[in-house]
């Protein structure tokens, strides 16, 4: 695990959209406006901030994440609700994993309240807009401080 923390943040399909696709659920905050959030969240560790609308690249970028990341935080979209593949990936790590969400997806249509992301979180933060990046990155780098206080013990 490096010196300084790395923290993984990875979002999925359609996440490319924001600020444009349907405002009202996701805000107007763009996707690169999220990226500068959690950079700002991070207060000096490194964040590797990507997209992506492929659901093999997203794995390949979970599995990547188990020999160079400190803490993953995933906003999977469309993916926490249908894919067993990117659970399994997920299942695999043993990094803290925060899922992160920008709606509360129990206050949405019934498909959205099953998330197999949650199976292999660590935690979840949704519902706070753009915001819930910012409470995510916080959630993750504090994960790996108790992880690493404990292992010096």
């Amino acid at each position: 695990m490096p010196d300084i923390p790395v923290v993984y943040v990875l979002n999925g399909p359609n996440l490319n959209l924001l600020g444009t696709r349907e405002p009202e659920i996701y805000g107007h905050a763009t996707l690169a406006d999220v990226q500068a959030l959690c950079e700002a969240a991070a207060e000096g560790a490194t964040v590797v901030f990507r997209q992506t609308n492929h659901e093999g690249e997203l794995i390949d970028w979970v599995q990547e994440a188990q020999t160079s990341a400190s803490a993953l935080v995933l906003n999977p979209a469309a993916y926490g609700h249908t894919s067993i593949a990117l659970l399994d990936a997920l299942k695999a790590l043993t990094i803290p994993v925060v899922e992160c969400h920008l709606s509360n997806p129990m206050a949405r249509e019934a498909f959205r309240h099953t998330s197999y992301v949650s199976l292999a979180a660590t935690g979840i933060v949704s519902g706070f807009g753009a915001q819930s990046y910012d409470l995510a990155v916080k959630a993750a780098l504090r994960l790996v401080q108790e992880r690493r206080s404990a292992a010096t013990v």
